[in-house]
C-alpha cells in the first residue's frame, strides 16, 4: 500500500511512495517477443541505429539516406525515403497472403455488426482513394473527416494517405463550431461525415451538424456522406455525395502515392482552439508501428480493442496506424460503454475474444464505480494484456484494472504520451519490466526521458519537470501555419533541443516515472507544490471513492487550500462523516499538508469531451468565479450542480 510523505528533491513534492511491485507471469515472459533486459540501454547507446533497424520493418519505395538530421528544435527522420502509410497498413498484408485475415471486427451501438478482412480493407480504400480523385483531392490538399466510429472512418484515413492528401479527424462528438474552426484551420477542401451516428440510444445528426459549420467554411468544395442509417437530412446537388455512390463508380486500384519520410501524414488538435499539431509521414509510421509491436507485444492470433474515438489522436496511432502496419484484427465499437447496459464492454471482450484492451483512466473510474457485478457476468480469460492512456491512473484504479479486468494474470501497460509526441513515450515493456501502480515506468527503447527543476538540474530521486532530451521519430514537426508558436510552447524552457511537455513527473530510485499531471494544475500550498494526481491517487485509495478531482482555491494564510471534488462507489451515501474521514485519510496517506480544506460530493464529474477531468472549470466552480465555455462537457448540468452545492456550503 502507498507510504507516507517523504521529501521530494524536485520543485514538485514527492508526496505518494508505492512499494507495489507486480511481476509478469513466468508464461508471459517466456512467449514475449521481447525479453532481453537491455534492450533500452543499447537504444539509447545508438538511437540512430535502434529507428534505422526499426524502420526497416515497413516497406519503403526508396530507401532513405540518413536516419536523422536534427537542428533543434527541428527534425528531420529518415531523409531520401520515400513511404506511403496506406500502403504498409494494407497492400503489404495482401502481399504476404493475409488477404483473408481480418483487419475490423465492428459493433454499432444497436447491435449491427460487420466483419473487413484486409481484403475487403484493400478494396474499399482503393474505390474511395479513387473516388476522391474524382473530386479534384490531390497530394498535399487537405481533407477533413467528420464521422462516427465505423469502418468507412478508417477507409476515409487510408484512401488520403493513398493519395498523399493529409487528414484533418475532427470527433464526431464536437459541436458545429468546433468542427468549422477546424476545418478553416486547415483549409480543408473536402468534408467526409455520415448522415448520423447512434450514442446512447440516441441519434447524432452528424450532416446536419456539418451543414451549420461549413455555412462559414468557403474552402470546402465537396461533402461526402457515408449512410449509416435512414436519418432525415439536406443534400445539396453538386456538393453533397453520397459515399457508396462514389464507389460505385470508381476505378477498383489506386496506386498509392510514394511519400517523402517528411511529407505531412495529417494534423491533429486537442479539446480546445485547434492546434493544427503536424505529424510526417515516416518517422509517424516507424514510432507508432515499432511502439504497437513492443509494448502490446502483439502477436499474429491477437484481438486487439483500443477503445478510443478515431478523433483522438490515440484513435490515429493505436487504433488505425500502428496496428493496421502490424497486421493486427481491431475490434471498433461505435457506441457508449453503458448502452444498453453497464456490460457492454464485458460483453464485446467475452463475443469477440479481445486479447489485448486498450482504454482510458477515466473509463476505468467508472468501471470501478458500477461495481465488480457487471465484469463478473462475463467471461473474460482471453485477456493476455491490459493498457491504460489519457492522464496517470490512481494506484487503487490500476489494483481494481489488473484484479477485476484481467483477473490478476494480465500485465497492465500504463502508457504516458501526449498528441504532440504521436507515440507513447513511457511505459513499462510487458516481457521485461516489472509492473507499478500508478506509475507509467521507464522511457520506451529509443527515447531519452529525464526529470528537471525549472532551472534546468536533473532530479534523480523526487518530482519536477518531464523533459524528453532528443528527438524520436512520431515526434511533432510544428503547428499548422505558426512555426513560432511550435518552438515557444515546446523548446523553449530550458533549451532548443529539449522538449517541454508540460507535466510534473516525479522518479524513483528504481528509475520509474510517475506522472504527476499538468504543471498548470500544480498545487502551491503553504510553500509546497503538489501534484494533483496523488491527492487524487490517496482519495481514490479509500474504499468508498470511485473518482476524485483536486483544485487549489485562494487561501489567505496558505496561499491555496486543497478541494476535492469526489464521486463514491454505487452504495455508499456522502454525508459530513464520510467527508470528515476522507480528510484524515489524505493525512494518512500523504500528510497534513495535504488534508482538503473541503471535500464536495458529485454524482460525476465535468469532463471533456475525451474524458479528461476539467481541473480548470472546478478551480473556477471552488472560487466562485464565472464559468468558462461549457459546449464541450459532457454534461454541462454537472458544471451547474457543483457550483451550487459549493456556494450552499459557502453560505451555510
Amino acid at each position: 500500500m502507498p507510504e507516507p510523505q517523504r521529501k521530494g528533491a524536485g520543485e514538485i513534492s514527492d508526496l505518494l511512495v508505492e512499494t507495489r511491485r507486480i511481476e509478469p507471469s513466468q508464461e508471459f515472459r517466456r512467449l514475449a517477443h521481447f525479453k532481453s533486459a537491455d534492450i533500452r540501454e543499447r537504444s539509447w547507446a545508438d538511437p540512430e541505429a535502434f529507428w534505422g533497424n526499426a524502420a526497416a520493418g515497413l516497406d519503403w519505395f526508396q530507401p532513405w539516406t540518413q536516419v536523422c538530421q536534427w537542428d533543434p528544435p527541428h527534425a528531420k527522420w529518415f531523409i531520401g525515403g520515400k513511404i506511403n502509410a496506406c500502403y504498409n497498413c494494407v497492400d503489404r498484408h495482401i502481399r504476404a497472403g493475409q488477404r483473408n485475415k481480418a483487419a475490423i471486427i465492428w459493433e454499432g451501438e444497436p447491435g449491427d455488426s460487420r466483419v473487413m478482412t484486409y481484403g475487403d480493407l484493400y478494396r474499399e480504400v482503393n474505390l474511395f482513394a479513387n473516388a476522391l480523385k474524382g473530386l479534384g483531392v490531390k497530394k498535399g490538399d487537405r481533407v477533413a473527416i467528420y464521422m462516427p466510429m465505423i469502418p468507412e472512418a478508417v477507409v476515409a484515413m487510408l484512401a488520403c494517405a493513398r493519395i498523399g492528401a493529409i487528414h484533418s479527424v475532427v470527433f464526431g462528438g464536437f459541436s458545429p463550431e468546433s468542427l468549422r474552426d477546424r476545418i478553416i484551420d486547415a483549409g480543408a477542401k473536402v468534408l467526409i461525415t455520415a448522415d448520423g451516428s447512434y450514442r446512447r440510444g440516441q441519434i447524432i445528426p452528424l450532416k446536419h451538424d456539418a451543414d451549420y459549420a461549413i455555412r462559414e467554411t468557403p474552402s470546402i468544395e465537396h461533402v461526402v456522406i457515408v449512410q449509416r442509417g435512414e436519418f432525415p437530412l439536406r443534400i445539396k446537388e453538386g456538393r453533397d455525395h453520397w459515399y457508396h455512390r462514389l464507389i460505385q463508380e470508381a476505378a477498383p486500384y489506386c496506386e498509392p502515392e510514394p511519400c517523402d519520410a517528411e511529407d505531412i501524414l495529417y494534423t491533429s488538435g486537442t479539446t480546445g482552439k485547434p492546434k493544427g499539431i503536424v505529424h510526417t509521414t515516416g518517422g509517424y509510421m516507424v514510432g507508432t508501428y515499432t511502439t504497437t509491436k513492443h509494448v502490446f507485444d502483439l502477436r499474429h492470433d491477437d484481438v486487439y480493442w483500443c477503445t478510443a474515438d478515431i478523433g483522438w489522436v490515440t484513435g490515429h496511432s493505436y487504433l488505425v496506424y500502428g496496428p493496421l502496419a502490424a497486421a493486427a484484427t481491431c475490434v471498433m465499437y461505435e457506441g457508449a460503454p453503458n448502452w444498453p447496459d453497464r456490460d457492454r464492454f464485458w460483453a464485446i471482450i467475452e463475443k469477440y475474444g479481445v486479447s489485448i484492451f486498450y482504454t482510458a483512466p477515466t473509463a476505468i473510474r467508472t468501471f470501478m464505480k458500477w461495481g465488480t457485478d457487471w465484469p463478473a457476468k462475463h467471461r473474460l480469460g482471453s485477456l493476455r494484456l491490459l493498457g491504460s492512456v489519457g492522464e496517470p491512473i490512481n494506484p487503487e484504479a490500476w489494483m481494481w484494472y489488473h484484479r477485476h479486468i484481467g483477473g490478476g494474470r494480465c500485465p497492465v501497460v500504463d502508457t504516458w504520451w501526449q498528441t504532440e509526441t504521436g507515440m507513447i513515450m513511457i511505459t513499462t515493456l510487458p516481457g521485461v519490466d516489472f509492473m507499478k501502480p500508478g506509475s507509467a515506468g521507464l522511457p520506451v527503447p529509443g527515447v531519452r526521458a529525464t526529470v528537471y527543476t525549472g532551472a534546468k538540474d536533473e532530479v534523480r530521486t523526487g518530482g519536477g519537470l518531464l523533459a524528453i532530451t532528443g528527438p524520436w521519430p512520431a515526434m511533432l514537426r510544428g503547428i499548422w501555419g505558426d512555426p513560432q508558436r511550435y518552438a515557444d510552447t515546446y523548446w523553449s524552457k530550458w533549451d532548443v533541443g529539449t522538449y517541454f511537455p508540460a507535466d510534473g513527473a516525479k522518479r524513483t530510485e528504481d528509475g520509474y516515472f510517475t506522472l504527476l499531471g499538468r504543471v498548470d494544475d500544480v498545487l502551491n500550498v503553504a510553500g509546497h507544490r503538489i501534484g494533483t494526481m496523488e491527492v487524487e491517487s490517496a482519495l481514490v485509495d479509500h474504499p468508498s471513492v470511485a473518482e476524485a478531482a483536486v483544485v487549489g482555491v485562494a487561501h489567505e494564510i496558505k496561499g491555496q487550500a486543497l478541494v476535492a471534488f469526489v464521486t463514491l462507489k454505487e452504495g455508499h451515501a456522502a454525508n459530513p462523516e464520510v467527508e470528515q474521514d476522507l480528510r484524515e485519510h489524505v493525512s494518512r496517506k500523504i500528510g497534513p499538508i495535504a488534508r482538503p480544506e473541503k471535500v464536495i460530493f458529485s454524482a460525476d464529474l465535468p469532463k471533456t469531451r475525451s474524458g479528461k477531468i476539467m481541473r480548470r472549470l472546478l478551480r473556477d466552480i471552488g472560487e466562485g468565479k464565472v464559468l468558462g465555455d461549457t459546449t464541450t462537457l459532457a454534461d454541462a448540468s454537472i458544471v451547474e450542480n457543483l457550483k451550487r452545492q459549493y456556494e450552499e456550503r459557502e453560505e451555510a
